[in-house]
């Protein structure tokens, strides 16, 4: 990594996430996160539901949508948006960076 990789917060290798699947990952002074895999491409999310206290690692996942394990509302997993009710505001979303096989992001 050079200077400007400096800032960016590791999360996990790449190869922990299987194609389709998410995992949990807690950072100091972060909420708790979520990293998925869709087909390869590798997305991060805050983890837990905008409308209820649930974690959205232990959701279904459809395609590139995330149900929430607690009332059954979406997200869109690539940009947060909500899909279907009772979700009606985003989740935050990070970009993620890839650098030799380990998943990163910039918390800022």
């Amino acid at each position: 990594m050079d200077q400007a990789d400096s800032k960016l917060t590791r999360l996990c290798g790449q190869s922990e996430i299987p194609a389709g699947g998410v995992k949990r990952i807690n950072v100091d002074g972060m909420p708790p996160l979520a990293v998925f895999n869709l087909d390869g491409e590798i997305f991060v999310t805050d983890d837990i539901c905008t409308h209820g206290y649930a974690s959205l690692s232990e959701g279904v996942i459809d395609g590139d949508v995330v149900e929430c394990p607690l009332h059954g509302g979406c997200f869109e997993i690539r940009t947060g948006a909500p899909v279907s009710f009772p979700v009606v505001q985003a989740i935050h979303t990070y970009a993620a960076r890839i650098i030799d096989g380990d998943i990163f992001i910039d918390p800022a």
